[in-house]
């Protein structure tokens, strides 16, 4: 069962309740309490146990789900207290290794929490914005397509550029241009992929996009050449009501973004930040050749070891 945080609000007050209960039945004026628990000297509150409930989907919990799932919360917490007292005993919380995990969490939850807060402040993206963007990239929504694409890939060598852009010009299909690259001994990859427009970068789908089932097309990187064939493919559009909250989301992740950039900037030309050791020489270029296989993700490498890689 999956829980969100709507009722969180609620949740105090139902544990509370429920640890009322736990007490003499004929007590009918005992307190309430904020504290669950107690491991030892340490003490395990409401507080927490709500914590770790605001963080699942509560919106169809009855109160009686509620009850039983903080139950379960609060049995986790006590073991995980006593794991933490054993660390403790055992010294490890003062282990270099342990330690400095503890400031790379500290770190993380801190710059987290600053995005968090910047991202608040950010006004959402308008119904105008919306609609703006879906009319400006017909390739994802109007015109969306699913791609079965199959590709060879070989590293960049001179003429070969000439070479399958005159291939892939006349059509050739895979079976005909592996065929070529082995009595060229040139060596290669291949694979294949079924991919709809908003699984390919765009820059990609620009390229994509004009091309019918059957047609071909290279791409190139600083260190590899992509033979691509549109294998096949269909129409599969989305209407501006169905896109509109991928949109949205997008749009909204996209102004955290630039919004985050923009600090950093800022943040940057206002520190003072010194490079040390090896790391006080020039950065070296660091960009690598993408060939398209990592261009146009598969959901693992098994998807993309199928296709033409029987070719080679």
């Amino acid at each position: 069962m999956t829980f969100n945080t709507r009722p969180a609000l609620i949740l105090t007050a139902v544990v509370l309740a429920t640890l009322a209960g736990c007490g003499k039945k004929d007590d009918a004026s005992a307190p309430a309490t904020q504290v669950a628990a107690k491991v030892g000297s340490e003490e395990i509150s409401v507080h927490q146990i709500n914590q770790v409930l605001s963080r699942s989907n509560t919106s169809a919990a009855s109160a009686q789900d509620i009850q039983r799932v903080s139950r379960e919360v609060l049995e986790k917490l006590i073991d995980q207290q006593l794991l933490v007292d054993q660390a403790t005993e055992s010294k490890l919380n003062r282990s270099p290794d342990v330690v400095a995990q503890i400031e790379s969490a500290k770190r993380e939850i801190l710059a987290r929490a600053y995005v968090q807060q910047l991202s608040a402040g950010l006004p959402k993206p308008s119904a105008e914005d919306v609609k703006k963007y879906y009319v400006a990239h017909p390739a994802l929504f109007a015109e969306r397509r699913i791609f079965n694409v199959q590709e060879i890939i070989v590293p960049v060598a001179p003429g070969l550029m000439e070479l399958l852009s005159g291939l892939a010009a006349a059509g050739k299909p895979m079976e005909e241009v592996a065929a070529l690259l082995k009595s060229k001994d040139i060596q290669f990859t291949g694979g294949a992929a079924t991919r709809s427009a908003e699984q390919v970068p765009l820059e990609l789908l620009s390229k994509l996009q004009p091309l019918k089932d059957g047609q071909c097309i290279v791409l190139e990187a600083p260190r590899a050449l992509t033979y691509v064939r549109v294998a096949g493919s269909q129409s599969a559009p989305l209407s501006a009501d169905a896109a509109a909250p991928n949109i949205e989301k997008f749009l909204s992740n996209q102004g955290v973004n630039e919004a985050v950039a923009a600090s950093l900037k800022q943040l940057r030309a206002a520190s003072k930040i010194s490079y040390l050791g090896e790391f006080s020489k020039p950065a070296a270029d660091t960009a690598a050749a993408t060939p398209t296989a990592a261009a146009l993700p598969t959901d693992d490498k098994a998807a993309m070891d199928k296709g033409v890689s029987g070719l080679k």
